[in-house]
This record gives C-alpha cells, structure tokens and sequence, in this order.
C-alpha cells in the first residue's frame, strides 16, 4: 500500500461514511437506509467496519467509475429534498440496473445546515470539526462543497486512471466535482469539455448574496475549462433572457430544449461532437440534473419543468458523444424522491428514480470504457 494511498485512505475515513449514510436523519426513512445496506453488504448493522475495509480494494478495483454520494440540498432553494438523492439513486441502481458496476467509495459526511466553509467563521469551522470528526484541532474541512473538493482532490492525485461519478444533491454539489476534475486533467495536460443538462442555465453570479449554488455553479466553474465555450448545455427553457444573452455574456455554448426537440438529437449531437474536435478535446464530464428532462419523466425534482427532453433525447445524445471522446467524470443531481410536485396523471417519484437510474447507469458503463 503505497504511502500516497494510505494518505488519502485516512481522509475518507474522516470525511466520508459508509454509503447511504451520508444524508443526517434521526428515524426518517430508516429501513430505507437498511435496505441498502443489506443490499451493499449483506447485512444492516455494524457495516461502517465493511465500508473501511472495502477501501483497500480501491486501488486494484477493475472499475474505473468511483461512486460518490453528496447528500447535500443546502445550496438548493425552491423545494427540498435532494439530500435524499444519493440513497435512492443507489439502490435504483442496483435494483434495475444490476449490469451496472462501480467502485463505491461512500458519501459525504454532510453537516446540513452548511454549504462552503468560505461562508464560516472560524468559531463555527471548530465546533464543526469537533461535531463531525470529535476533535476541533484537524485541519479537515466540514462543509459539504468544501470536504468534495478537497476528497475529490486527492482522489485525482492519487487514482490518475479512474474518475468520480458524483450523485447530488442540489446542482451546487457539481461545482467542487467539476472544479476538482478540471483542475486534475489540466495538470495532466487534457483539454476537456464540460457536457451540461439542465433546464436552467445555472449561469448566475450569485444567488441572493451567495455566490456558490445551484443555479450559479456554472459561471464559477468557466475560469478552469480550456474556453469558456467548452461548456455545452443542452435541454435549456426555463430563463429569464434568451439564449443569445448567455452565449454573448458568458461564451458558453447552448442547444435548447426546443431546438432539440425540433431539429432531433442526433443531429444536434453531430454538430456537438464537431464542436469538440474542432476544439481538440480530449475528455468530457457529463453533469446531469435530472430536471433536463420533461416533468412528464422527472417530477420528483426541486424545479420541474414542462416541455423538456425525452430521456432517449438525452441518451441518444450522450451515446454519440461517448462513441467519440472519452466520458471520464459525471454526476446525476437534483433527484428528490419525496418531492413528487406531479399532478394526477404525471409520473412519480418511481418514475424519476428509474430514468434517473437508467441515465446514471449509461454514464457509468461509459467512464468503465
């Protein structure tokens, strides 16, 4: 066990849990989280010992996709309920995606009132600290953004071959995930791009005085891609100004989810990947909020949205780009499977978690490549 890996081992078994466990309830959904865990380790108490142990595997793991949980909704703000997101996203997983593998390296030990220690004073940051690791003298970051990056990061300096597929959460929790990974594959000399669904743009500044949410991760982001060009969205409707706006604003590129649906994916894609090569991408990050598709597939979500993808939008989209550049980092973000805000006749919470699933499992199978 090199030294290097034994050094990042310590920090997991600091700031992460075991898998599921990330989300801080007292009774709520109990036997949900024991159902995982039966599922994960065949039994559902004392797992935290198999969980650590499992952590060794890491470096010989065949899988080149890591799972990691953020069960943080804090930096959300319509409806709540995307903690959640981690725990039933995984054991969709592997109730209808059993083809589906990775290595699961567990969730974020989320404080939930918190988002970013930058936000903290330093009183705060030791009763934290005290609170989450029983000593206010660490040097461990206690917000969930915070501790993401950091693990993120030392997760790519030590597993150069492997990438993380985060699941969320609020969208917030793509701005470490994206930060940490755009930074790691600077310094390996890749050009990459930044693959973004959504029906929103997430390209404010700053959100009633905060500067890092849900719908601002985009823009803090723009400063560690190649060009700011090298984020792409798709899936786009609901805003305030028209595309025009953020493409001259920002230099982002955006397909809409009209001009999709009108002209059809594939030949959006077409002119994605052209995009890309023109470009000399090396590698893209696929970030994924469950809400890129229509509320007719994806209800149980903070901000639904009518006249959205279809899921085979999305997927056809994704195949051809994954036919043509390595998929190397992703997330799936803002599934709330207790906020089902449907009507009568809309889909469920079932509904969202399966094409949830099914989409999260494409994107894994796609970084195993």
């Amino acid at each position: 066990m090199s030294t290097q890996f034994q050094a990042f081992k310590n920090k997991v078994e600091h700031c992460l849990c075991s898998p599921g466990d990330g989300v801080f309830t007292v009774n709520t959904a109990k036997e949900r989280k024991a159902a995982l865990r039966n599922k994960l380790y065949g039994q559902t108490e004392n797992v935290d010992p198999l969980w650590r142990d499992s952590l060794n595997e890491l470096p010989n793991s065949p899988h080149k996709a890591v799972m990691l949980g953020i069960s943080s909704d804090c930096g959300g703000g319509i409806l709540r309920g995307a903690n959640w997101g981690p725990l039933f996203v995984r054991s969709a997983l592997i109730d209808q995606q059993p083809q589906c593998h990775s290595f699961d390296l567990g969730d974020v030990r989320v404080i939930p009132h918190l988002l970013h220690d930058k936000y903290l004073n330093n009183a705060t940051i030791s009763n934290c600290q005290k609170a989450l690791y029983g000593d206010e003298n660490n040097d461990y970051y206690v917000s969930p953004l915070s501790i993401t990056e950091d693990v993120c990061d030392s997760f790519y300096a030590t597993f150069k071959d492997k990438g993380i597929f985060g699941i969320g959460g609020d969208h917030s929790i793509s701005y470490p995930l994206t930060k940490a990974y755009l930074k790691a594959k600077r310094e390996q000399g890749k050009r990459t791009a930044i693959i973004h669904f959504d029906a929103h743009t997430d390209l404010l500044v700053e959100r009633l005085g905060i500067d890092l949410c849900f719908g601002s991760w985009c823009t803090h982001i723009l400063e560690f891609l190649p060009a700011p060009h090298h984020l792409i969205q798709f899936g786009i409707r609901s805003s305030g100004k028209p595309k025009a706006h953020w493409e001259s604003t920002f230099g982002v590129k955006q397909h809409w989810a009209a001009e999709i649906i009108e002209r059809g994916a594939k030949a959006v894609a077409a002119e994605t990947i052209a995009q890309l090569k023109a470009d000399n991408v090396d590698e893209v990050y696929v970030s994924f909020d469950i809400d890129a598709l229509d509320a007719e597939f994806a209800s149980a979500t903070g901000t639904p949205e009518d006249n959205g993808l279809t899921p085979q939008h999305a997927l056809d989209i994704l195949s051809a780009i994954a036919d043509e550049f390595p998929i190397t980092g992703a997330d799936m973000m803002e599934i709330a499977p207790f906020t089902d805000s449907s009507l009568v006749g809309q889909s469920s919470s079932e509904t969202t978690l399966r094409e949830g699933a099914k989409i999260s499992a494409f994107l894994i199978s796609a970084m195993n490549k």
